[in-house]
């Protein structure tokens, strides 16, 4: 089936206070993308972010971003009141968000929410349901918050190691803590599930994005150090990253503790199968980043400054998704296959049924060899005009190497085109392919400069915080967007039992109006 999709943050919405939320905005973003013809909301990760900012890099692979949270909810249901919101800094700026003035404000406002909520038995039922996780995630955090927010791996060895004597200490002392996590928790679910379902019954479907890696600082690495490569300090032993590229002449150096592989397979790779159900519990499809780790794994030993040092390890392969879909039934997965390929990848890929990625922003610098020019796609595969990682296509467009400009307007046939909306040319080639699914960055549907990028890897301190303004999206913008998508057969036809019945119904509407 042909359908087409908008990636948009949530951080990146439009809203009142500061950031992009479950908000109304997140409501009429949905409208708008059936008046445009679309399928698909593709988000980033929805993880609660720590220092940097980056949602590939949350305290927790299984809980919630507290700053996504919709005031004006908590506001309807009386734990807020209004004057409170409006008193705080959301920083300047609608287009961009202050991640600083985000944290002093937002859980100050969330506290006081929390003061005045009341436990019910649909709060029970969450925190019993979600308890193999939540219980480890909101004492991580109130544990962290105590140690003026350092980094675990500095912590006293009984915190450290989780002393079971230490543990049930931290329960009482921090008690009112764990449960205001519980409650943020809670808030999140709750609302993120009204909107999936809202879109749902649109009939726009969730793409979300589950990185392959767990950040350092999280409760998951803390909570299950056997799951990654640590010393008996609980001390990473090697770490992930990738080798030199087009972004970085050194690699990039996350800095993420890399599995045991060895004792997932032992476990029946339960953890797995844990955050993929939770996963598709949030979303309707997953975006795994950086497929290829699967295949074969950077690694990184402890300690080194660059990636520069880093090897290539085996991965657990197909063995891995054929347990998860045992288990789970067969998963609506797209494989990041970005970044350097072998045959391996290529070999998993064919094996898993998973489309991969297409970014067009990678096809012009090779000649007509290149495979992610179009007319080399198969059906099954996704295709972008650029990701949250590339500059916008019209920022790209304006700092390309001549002779690959060039190549693009032969190819695209575009050598009149304004180069202010560049950008709709690529969206024509994306939609226009053979590719089952076309996903464009709403910043290209705006035909954004670089002010319009999200993140720069391997930099800290301007990344994700690029908003849309409030009416940005217009109508015009939306009809474009939907000419394309009917033009190239991506609009979901209309089931024909429903197809006959509104023919049946509009023949009665002309009768009427006949008779009249």
């Amino acid at each position: 089936m042909r359908v087409s999709g908008v990636l948009l943050p949530v951080s990146s919405l439009p809203s009142p206070y500061g950031i992009g939320c479950f908000s109304k905005e997140a409501y009429d973003f949905i409208d708008d993308l059936v008046k445009a013809g679309q399928s698909k909301w593709q988000v980033l990760p929805l993880g609660p972010t720590g220092y940097g900012d980056s949602p590939y890099q949350p305290f927790s692979t299984f809980a919630g971003n507290p700053y996504f949270i919709d005031l004006e909810t908590l506001i309807e249901e009386g734990l807020l009141d209004k004057e409170v919101c409006e008193q705080c800094d959301w920083g300047g700026s609608e287009r961009y968000v202050d991640y600083e003035k985000m944290y002093l404000s937002r859980f100050k406002v969330l506290q006081i929410a929390f003061e005045k909520f009341e436990a019910d038995e649909e709060f029970q039922e969450f925190c019993e349901r979600e308890s193999h996780w939540l219980e480890d995630y909101c004492l991580f955090m109130a544990i962290k918050n105590d140690q003026q927010g350092a980094l675990w791996t500095g912590w006293d060895e009984e915190l450290r190691t989780k002393d079971p004597v230490a543990m049930e200490k931290m329960k009482v002392k921090l008690k009112e803590e764990i449960q205001f996590y519980r409650f943020l928790q809670y808030e999140f679910d709750r609302q993120w599930k009204k909107i999936k379902k809202y879109a749902n019954d649109q009939g726009i479907t969730i793409i979300g994005d589950l990185p392959i890696y767990v950040a350092i600082d999280s409760a998951d690495a803390w909570a299950n150090p056997k799951l990654f490569q640590m010393d008996e300090e609980c001390i990473p032993t090697a770490v992930a990253g990738c080798p030199p590229d087009a972004f970085s002449e050194t690699g990039q150096l996350w800095g993420n503790p890399l599995y045991d592989w060895t004792y997932h397979k032992k476990c029946g790779y339960s953890w797995w199968i844990r955050r993929m159900k939770r996963s598709f519990d949030l979303y309707d499809t997953v975006r795994i980043d950086h497929f290829r780790g699967f295949s074969d794994y950077y690694s990184i030993p402890a300690g080194e400054d660059t990636a520069l040092n880093g090897k290539w390890v085996p991965g657990p392969g197909i063995d891995l998704f054929k347990t998860m879909e045992k288990e789970l039934g067969q998963m609506d997965v797209i494989a990041e296959d970005l970044g350097t390929l072998d045959e391996r990848v290529f070999e998993l890929l064919e094996e898993s049924g998973y489309p991969g990625m297409k970014v067009l922003q990678f096809a012009f610098d090779s000649g007509p060899a290149n495979f992610y020019l179009p007319h080399h796609y198969t059906r099954n595969c996704v295709v972008y005009t650029g990701t949250h990682d590339n500059d916008t296509t019209k920022s790209w467009y304006y700092t390309m190497q001549d002779w690959v400009r060039e190549f693009s307007k032969a190819y695209l046939n575009n050598y009149d085109r304004p180069w202010e909306d560049i950008s709709w040319d690529f969206i024509r080639a994306a939609e226009s392919s053979v590719a089952d699914l076309a996903v464009i960055p709403m910043w290209d549907l705006l035909c954004c400069g670089n002010e319009g990028r999200m993140n720069h890897p391997s930099t800290l301190g301007n990344n994700w915080k690029w908003r849309m303004g409030k009416g940005d999206f217009r109508e015009d913008i939306i009809g474009r967007l939907r000419w394309l998508t009917d033009t190239f057969q991506r609009t979901l036809q209309i089931e024909e039992e429903e197809e006959e019945v509104l023919e049946n119904e509009a023949v009665s509407e002309r009768s009427q109006t006949d008779e009249k």
